[in-house]
């Protein structure tokens, strides 16, 4: 690759409650993941957020999720496809209306936590996210895991699906990301996050959980907001991929 986008989970404070350091991840990324309120963020962090990302000349997407403030999003919920279609348009409208107050606009979808794993599989729930992105109407892009049913959904119906890798955290050797309920789920060492990254961008693999070299292609890589450490690790990464002769661009 010549080029690669660097995204990040951003505007997921809420009230007095504080989550990662925005302003200081967008120095280092080119897309944005905005919280839209379900998963976390309220209004006014969502709206600072957007005028923040545009300040920073990095492109706004809509972190859809599940319905769950209290469990940020991370926990499944066994709604009607109906409902969760309605549900991600709802968070759309809503980030869309907040961004262009701002000045800016979504530019792509990113579904959050256990959606973005539950649609890996979840024939109904992955239609239904793909559903509302349609009914929507702006023919948006879509941030997904390679091989996941939702990916398909979306590139059948005329969206773009977008793969995406995760810098942040471990991968079975089958292409899927190791849950969270395990404690190596997540990665902290800064070093070993962007070599695999670098790997990604330049060779098309990484490293599984097991040492296992697997292949995945990706047009852009997730560092978490709320990882921590999350700002020294995307500069990281970035620096990295910059020495590599990789840019980072946004996909879009």
């Amino acid at each position: 690759m010549t080029y690669i986008d660097l995204n990040s989970d951003v505007g997921e404070s809420f009230g007095n409650w504080s989550m990662g350091d925005d302003a200081a991840i967008f120095t280092s990324v080119s897309s944005a993941n905005v919280a839209c309120g379900f998963h976390a963020g309220d209004p006014s962090t969502i709206a600072a957020t957007c005028r923040d990302a545009l300040a920073a000349s990095v492109t706004i997407g809509a972190h859809v999720g599940y319905r769950d403030l209290a469990g940020f999003g991370r926990r499944f919920l066994d709604c009607s496809p109906t409902e969760l279609a309605d549900d991600v348009l709802y968070q759309l409208g809503a980030l869309e209306a907040l961004a262009r107050a701002a000045g800016s606009e979504i530019k792509y979808v990113k579904p959050h936590g256990a959606l973005y794993n539950t649609i890996v599989h979840h024939e109904a729930h992955a239609q239904a996210v793909i559903d509302a992105i349609v009914a929507f109407g702006s023919q948006l892009p879509v941030l997904l895991l390679p091989g996941s049913v939702a990916l398909a959904k979306a590139e059948a119906a005329g969206l773009r699906p977008v793969a995406e890798a995760f810098a942040d955290r471990n991968y079975n050797p089958d292409g899927t990301l190791v849950s969270r309920r395990e404690a190596n789920a997540v990665l902290h060492d800064a070093a070993t996050v962007t070599a695999n990254m670098v790997r990604l961008a330049t060779e098309g693999t990484i490293v599984a959980i097991d040492g296992s070299v697997i292949p995945m292609n990706a047009e852009s890589i997730c560092v978490h907001g709320d990882t921590a450490g999350a700002v020294a690790m995307a500069t990281a990464v970035r620096q990295g991929l910059q020495d590599a002769g990789v840019s980072i661009k946004s996909f879009v």
